[in-house]
């Protein structure tokens, strides 16, 4: 594992207790970061954050909920300061089905929770970044963002929204030091696929030219050198995991 040097930096990882935030945390932890998990489930943050040990610490944040994200950044800050790192991990794959005949209130929270929650930790977080002068944000997007899947069109428009609010963060901020930038990841072998169909599965690793799955340290690994003070320039950018599977 490549040292990524992110001592004395404060970093935020959304949906952190288990899946790619798990990772992440687990790799910024080892790089010298302190965090702090937000999760819906307060319980199984704070039990990831007693596993993991080290500079970690877990709460209960509904990302969906502007006044708990609001709390949560003003608590976070009081406690470990400011905070100069954030990965929006946070997110719900929805139910598998054609267009025309999905749920309307499963289409609501799938972007209620990837879409407005990835937005209203920006807007919490950002003033701060702002004023210390430097930042760096990592989102989670999807290859399915970028290639729209069949039979997940909620996932597939919500992490296309993903991306271009991303993009716009990255040119609002050009001028400061503070990055921001996606990753367009395949499928990862986490709890999301309890949400899909075993065709759905099928049919995402019958499009990645690696014939496999990504894995979730392989994840955090580009994460961590996106949250890095190495990534000096890049920004409003989409950096590809998709195993080869990406056109462009």
């Amino acid at each position: 594992m490549n040292q990524i040097d992110l001592n004395g930096h404060v970093a935020v990882v959304t949906g952190g207790a288990q899946g790619i935030g798990r990772a992440v945390v687990e790799r910024f932890v080892a790089s010298g970061a302190k965090v702090e998990i937000w999760d819906l489930d307060g319980d199984l943050a704070q039990e990831a954050a007693d596993d993991i040990g080290g500079a970690v610490t877990g709460r209960q944040v509904d990302v969906t909920d502007w006044q708990s994200v609001e709390t949560a950044a003003r608590d976070t800050e009081a406690r470990l300061g400011p905070v100069d790192i954030l990965v929006t991990s946070a997110g719900i794959a929805g139910p598998n089905t054609k267009t025309w005949d999905y749920p309307l209130a499963d289409w609501h929270r799938v972007f209620r929770i990837n879409v407005d929650g990835t937005f209203h930790c920006c807007r919490a977080l950002i003033p701060s970044m702002v004023r210390q002068g430097y930042g760096r944000i990592v989102t989670v997007a999807s290859i399915a963002g970028k290639e729209g899947n069949p039979n997940a069109s909620a996932y597939s428009a919500s992490k296309a929204a993903v991306i271009a609010l991303t993009k716009s963060l990255g040119k609002e901020l050009a001028g400061q030091d503070i990055a921001v930038n996606t990753i367009t990841p395949a499928a990862a072998r986490t709890r999301i696929f309890d949400q899909m169909t075993e065709e759905h599965i099928n049919f995402m690793l019958s499009k990645i030219p690696r014939a496999r799955f990504v894995e979730t340290r392989e994840i955090a690994a580009m994460i961590a050198w996106l949250a890095s003070a190495e990534n000096s320039f890049t920004t409003g950018a989409v950096f590809d995991l998709s195993g080869g599977r990406a056109t462009y």
